[in-house]
């Protein structure tokens, strides 16, 4: 956990970086795209630590409303940069329903699910990815006994070496693998198989030796509507006033420092949460916002927080943190924290957190 966190830190001086030399030259340049191919990377470099945060206890799922055809087309746009030689074919439903998922989790399988078919296709190969809507009734030859219900159905296709049936059987249980030690550890298609019942769904597979494999996965459809933000192609928003920075890694405050004064904000620093009560004292009245650590040696976050609301209880406090949103995050949202966001973030991202708290009453 406190790996993940600290790799959560990195990110956000490399994240940081970025969008400043983003902000340094114009969208036409042909440097931008490659600036944008690597913001999108540190997005997915995130993702992994959110699911090394999960496996610890020290992150917490986030369950919304997704569209699982846009995020096939993310990971496998990805996957087929690094598996050139197989070549990837999609009939994606149109008017899929929605699921009710941790985003991070279902790209987990999907990575699961690719990489199994790759490993079955040692050259050459095609991998099918199919989604449509189903119902339980579309599912009564299957050995288990689905919930009634709509359901989205994905099945992904290998043209590999396929797998017996003792093999198939097999296949979903822990460690069990069927390559050379120390290629592979046998927890991938388990952990999957995990997930989706963890959300109420199913999974099964369909092969025989030599005629490749299908993975089928059924997770209950959602009527809930998804909500599409795509922050990279949101404005940046400027604003004025003065920001107090708080964070004990010097990269984060370096950069952060440079970001906060780019929108247009004089910013305030500090490396602990005792220097932060301090230069807080000082500028009682001209810090509009604070930017607090939730992680810190000596004097944590929450600590800092009820020490300068009581300095000035009409601040407002956004809370950052490695780790994604917890019980200590949710605590002290709960005692007037006006907002929480997750590192590493954008100026994108921070631009708008920072007008939505700052316009609040």
């Amino acid at each position: 956990g406190g790996i993940a966190h600290d790799f959560n830190n990195l990110l956000m001086g490399i994240q940081g970086n970025i969008s400043l030399m983003q902000m340094d030259i114009d969208s036409k340049h042909p440097f931008y795209e490659r600036l944008d191919n690597i913001e999108k990377q540190i997005v997915r470099a995130a993702s992994l630590t959110s699911h090394l945060l999960g496996y610890v206890r020290e992150g917490r799922y986030e369950v919304r409303p997704i569209d699982l055809n846009q995020l096939i087309g993310e990971i496998s746009s990805t996957f087929a940069r690094t598996r050139k030689e197989i070549s990837i074919h999609k009939k994606l439903a149109k008017n899929l329903s929605a699921i009710e998922v941790d985003p991070g989790q279902i790209e987990q399988v999907l990575l699961n699910l690719f990489m199994n078919a790759a490993d079955a296709m040692s050259d050459r190969g095609d991998l099918i990815i199919e989604t449509t809507n189903v119902t339980s009734g579309d599912m009564k030859e299957k050995l288990y006994d689905p919930k009634s219900g709509k359901y989205v159905k994905l099945s992904v296709t290998d043209t590999g070496i396929g797998m017996d049936k003792k093999t198939a059987e097999r296949i979903f249980e822990p460690f069990f693998t069927t390559k050379e030690s120390g290629q592979g550890t046998g927890l991938g298609l388990s952990s999957s198989y995990g997930i989706i019942k963890g959300y109420g769904g199913y999974i099964d597979v369909e092969s025989k030796k030599g005629k490749g494999a299908t993975f089928r996965i059924y997770i209950p459809a959602s009527e809930k509507e998804v909500r599409k933000v795509d922050i990279a192609s949101e404005e940046i928003i400027k604003g004025t006033g003065t920001v107090l920075l708080v964070d004990d890694e010097k990269v984060v405050l370096e950069v952060g420092q440079e970001l906060l004064e780019a929108m247009g904000y004089r910013a305030l620093t500090a490396s602990g949460g005792k220097e932060a009560v301090e230069v807080f004292r000082k500028n009682r009245d001209e810090i509009d916002m604070v930017l607090l650590d939730m992680i810190m040696p000596t004097m944590g976050g929450g600590e800092v927080f009820d020490i300068i609301k009581e300095i000035n209880p009409k601040v407002k406090v956004l809370l950052s943190s490695g780790y994604s949103i917890d019980g200590r995050a949710n605590e002290i949202l709960s005692r007037g924290c006006d907002g929480f966001i997750q590192k590493p973030f954008g100026v994108r991202e921070l631009s708008m957190k920072i007008k939505e708290i700052l316009s609040k009453e």
